[in-house]
């Protein structure tokens, strides 16, 4: 019995890319008294992989909290499975916003102590004794009210690319550093005061609400849903939408816009921006924000020491990286004084600029290889064909987790070492490219 990932992300984005099904992108969460959350856990895997699900998910005796994809196709075998379990029969699933087959590469469902590390004792008040839930139109119309205190239950870096108008955005990298923070901040409010709260899909709402009205706070609200619900209410009632930018979510995607305003920077050089990436330097690996010029000129890179690492041969990168325990920093490490243009806390409601819609087609591709080695001072990519053949004039993807999807025409080429005009299977091929490759990227072949 498999209960457990076959396939490396790299394979199975292949897959899914060579499959050309569309897939969604949704999340759910549910408390409920799981009294083996192990065996939970495993029977989920076992029907989840059949489904073709991928995703992150997190099982504890407390309930389920996940985030996922899977073929659209499958979403009703994948519904009716839920309704089969019975705190599951007919939960709303929150539907991404703007969806993309590759943000999730893996299945990985994890047994925790808590389904959201908050930090609590929940034997020290009722968690069940949570705030009123608002919908989109109701939580607009309370957001008017001048005895309305909003808060955002996210961290500095999902704060900073989006958030309601007039919000408190804590400066805080964890749900747990906020609600100390929250709760000394507006002590003096807890009589007289809508206290109301947001968060991307609402779970961390859950139980903040439930912790506030513990504390003393009379008038407790919630956003029902989350952001990610209530920007689905927004659009099919045609209502003004309250939160500005960008959404951020914990997926490939790093994020989805909700609104045409951009309302953050280049964390480098300042430009108008609210995309998020991480460090190439995989002993960094900086979530930061960078626009596609500094995207190319630094190489992915959030700093001069970083983007000289990546210059080195990849075995000496590994060197440097031996025995340095990063933890998971990917969400976390969102700070550095390296980035002039970071900003947190007190956030503007201002607009910058405004986005511009992408153009998205389906291309029809074929994988032929794969990433093996970039040289930045020359420029130069090197990939292994793997499969089919590569001619000069072929327009081509590299596509990978870090990289996204790049596409270009292959003007010359060099075939083992020389110069030539077609590369076939156990080859290895090198280019020109404005961009850094990586081990993780694939060469595809449009058709």
């Amino acid at each position: 019995m498999q209960l457990y990932n076959t396939l490396s992300a790299e394979e199975r984005a292949a897959l899914i890319e060579e499959s050309g099904k569309q897939r969604l992108t949704l999340s759910f969460y549910a408390y409920a008294n799981i009294e083996d959350p192990q065996a939970f856990r495993d029977s989920l895997f076992v029907t989840w992989n059949k489904l073709e699900v991928l995703g992150r998910i997190y099982v504890a005796k407390e309930g389920i909290n996940a985030q996922l994809s899977l073929p659209a196709d499958n979403f009703y075998a994948f519904k009716d499975h839920l309704d089969t379990i019975p705190f599951l029969k007919d939960i709303r699933l929150n539907v991404a916003v703007e969806q993309d087959d590759l943000s999730f590469l893996k299945l990985t469902i994890k047994v925790r102590n808590k389904i959201v590390a908050d930090g609590l004792d929940d034997a020290t008040f009722d968690v069940t004794n949570k705030g009123v839930h608002l919908g989109a139109n109701d939580f607009n119309k309370m957001l008017e009210d001048p005895n309305t205190i909003v808060v955002d239950f996210r961290n500095h870096y999902e704060s900073e690319v989006g958030h309601f108008k007039g919000a408190i955005t804590p400066d805080v990298e964890t749900f747990r550093e906020s609600l100390p923070i929250i709760e000394e901040q507006l002590q003096d409010y807890k009589e007289d005061k809508n206290l109301l709260m947001y968060c991307t899909g609402g779970i961390r709402c859950e139980k903040a609400s439930a912790f506030f009205r513990h504390k003393g706070f009379k008038n407790v609200y919630q956003l029902e849903g989350g952001i990610i619900e209530y920007t689905r209410q927004v659009k099919e009632e045609n209502l003004e939408s309250k939160f500005i930018g960008k959404n951020f979510v914990f997926d490939g995607r790093l994020g989805e816009r909700i609104t045409d305003d951009i309302i953050s920077q280049c964390h480098q050089c300042g430009k108008p921006c609210d995309n998020h990436t991480n460090c190439a330097n995989e002993a960094c690996h900086l979530l930061f924000i960078q626009c596609d010029d500094c995207k190319a000129s630094m190489h992915n890179t959030c700093s001069a020491e970083c983007l000289e690492v990546i210059q080195l041969p990849e075995e000496e990168q590994k060197a440097l990286r031996r025995g340095v325990n990063k933890g998971n920093m990917i969400f976390r490490k969102g700070k550095s004084d390296k980035l002039t243009y970071k900003h947190s806390g007190v956030l503007s409601d201002t607009p910058i600029a405004t986005a511009t819609k992408p153009v998205r087609a389906r291309i029809r591709k074929t994988l032929i290889g794969k990433g093996e080695h970039y040289y930045p001072k020359a420029g130069v990519g090197q990939f292994t064909i793997e499969q089919g053949e590569l001619k000069a004039g072929d327009k081509i993807i590299i596509s990978g987790p870090t990289t996204g999807e790049q596409q270009l025409t292959v003007e010359n080429m060099r075939v083992n070492g020389n110069e030539g005009a077609v590369a076939t299977a156990g080859d290895k091929v090198t280019f020109n490219l404005p961009f850094r490759v990586r081990l993780s990227d694939k060469l595809y072949r449009v058709l």
